[in-house]
């Protein structure tokens, strides 16, 4: 059983654009706020085979207690 509360598992969802593919459908997205983070592909868009290309405008969801990973959810 889980011991951690619900307030620690907070989603936030974020937008930024791609600026490297990385191997393994991982990328480097670049967020509003100047960071970088280190992103991979939700299961949906490698399921529907969705390509992500760097300078592409991404959604990400990301842990409220990891800043520096997030998973890509949707490309706009």
């Amino acid at each position: 059983m889980n011991n951690q509360s619900n307030s620690s598992k907070k989603v936030v969802k974020v937008d930024g654009i791609v600026e490297e593919a990385l191997p393994g459908a991982s990328f480097r997205v670049k967020i509003s706020d100047g960071k970088e983070v280190l992103a991979h592909l939700s299961g949906k868009m490698r399921m529907f085979h969705i390509k992500i290309l760097p300078g592409d405008r991404v959604i990400m969801e990301m842990a409220s207690l990891d800043e520096k990973r997030g998973r890509i959810v949707r490309r706009l």
